[in-house]
């Protein structure tokens, strides 16, 4: 028989429950609640905070694994992953049917639950902003960070549960900081390092190559929520870096040290790292980072469109010209795709001229332009290639 992949988050164990039943648990994690410890930040965001070093810039080149020297990479990172430790208090219903038969109460209850977990974080600026993944934050009552051996009760600042991330802050200036790197310049097969405190093991770092981008592994489906804004996002970047409960929030780093990604799940049958592991891209980290920091909230748009992904399959039975792109099936009235012409049938090739074959591929662009930006879509109409400006608003 086959063996099924389960998806698990990289989250620590709750107090007093085993390992494994904690990563089982974590599949099913409920939905973020509103909090009233969320607040804006009040403080100028940091210019040295948001920056990104691309490849070019910093004079970068993919190695071979016989030349490659991932030394200090390795130093620099551990100098800036904290690990965090969250108080939290949840909710649960339980069912006892006898306290109806014998006492005529109600046999369904809300109870609270108290645990800890714990988690890894990403210092980005000297100001003390940590970015982590927002199921290790979830529900937190009080969230500690451990930088040095010196412990820290950090404020949260904002959390988005459509990418899974959240920012928080800890009274400290004058810190190690990672730079953002380009994400989008990642090359299959290049080197990179997970950096974090798995299974309690703190500043440990693992190696890997990038497995594959911009998968889709419905981590976040269960989070999609149009009231509350929650549209899930899921381009991951696919490893084979050794990550394990704990490492979650964590930096994904490339040879040259810079932030290329927040480790977040992986794929396993047991609920231990069984070879893959996956990272938010840290072109979408420094979005909703920079958002939450000087919002707090991100500022999220949308095309106002439902696509399929094209293959030979989809093309056939449609009688289109090609199997590759997206392909638009509906266009909302009045969405931003419809006061731009874009049409049913269309197929978006490309966004901002980079080629685009997968809605999971498409989420990712979208999810690094605002409220505002103008979007250059190419896509195909019949056997004609159009440009189209979309404005978001």
């Amino acid at each position: 028989m086959k063996k099924s992949i389960i998806l698990v988050v990289t989250l620590s164990s709750f107090f007093g429950v085993f390992i494994g039943a904690a990563l089982v648990m974590s599949l099913s994690q409920p939905k973020q609640t509103k909090n009233n410890q969320y607040s804006s930040a009040q403080q100028a965001t940091s210019p040295e905070m948001f920056q990104t070093v691309s490849m070019e810039q910093s004079n970068e080149s993919s190695s071979t694994a016989g030349s490659c020297n991932l030394v200090p990479a390795s130093e620099k990172a551990v100098e800036s992953v904290v690990h965090i430790t969250t108080h939290f208090v949840r909710e649960e219903i339980t069912y006892d049917p006898f306290m109806r038969l014998f006492y005529g109460e109600d046999a369904y209850k809300i109870r609270e639950r108290r645990g800890q977990a714990s988690g890894s974080g990403v210092i980005i600026s000297p100001e003390g902003y940590i970015v982590t993944n927002n199921h290790v934050v979830q529900d937190a009552e009080k969230i500690e960070v451990v930088l040095n051996d010196n412990l820290y009760t950090a404020e949260l600042i904002g959390t988005d549960p459509s990418t899974d991330l959240a920012v928080i802050k800890i009274a400290k200036s004058g810190l190690d900081y990672l730079e953002f790197g380009d994400s989008d310049e990642l090359r299959l097969g290049e080197w990179v390092l997970a950096v974090g405190n798995p299974l309690n093991l703190q500043s440990t770092v693992t190696a890997g190559i990038v497995s594959a981008k911009n998968r889709n592994i419905d981590l976040l489906t269960a989070n999609y929520d149009p009231e509350e804004g929650v549209f899930p996002v899921e381009s991951f970047i696919q490893t084979d870096a050794a990550v394990n409960s704990g490492n979650s929030g964590g930096a994904l780093v490339n040879q040259n040290g810079k932030l290329v990604g927040i480790n977040t799940a992986i794929a396993s049958g047991n609920g231990f790292y069984t070879g893959y592991s996956f990272a938010i891209p840290a072109n979408i980290v420094k979005k909703v980072t920079y958002d939450l920091v000087k919002y707090g909230e991100v500022k999220r748009v949308q095309l106002g469109i439902n696509i399929l992904d094209n293959n030979s399959e989809v093309a056939s039975q449609n009688a289109l010209k090609t199997s590759e792109g997206i392909v638009i099936t509906h266009v909302l009235k009045g969405g931003n795709a419809d006061k731009s012409d874009l049409r049913e049938r269309d197929i978006i090739l490309s966004v901002e001229g980079t080629p685009t074959n997968s809605i999971a591929e498409l989420k990712g662009k979208l999810a690094l332009y605002k409220p505002g930006d103008k979007i250059d879509i190419q896509v195909l109409r019949g056997d004609e290639k159009k440009s189209i400006e979309v404005t978001m608003e």
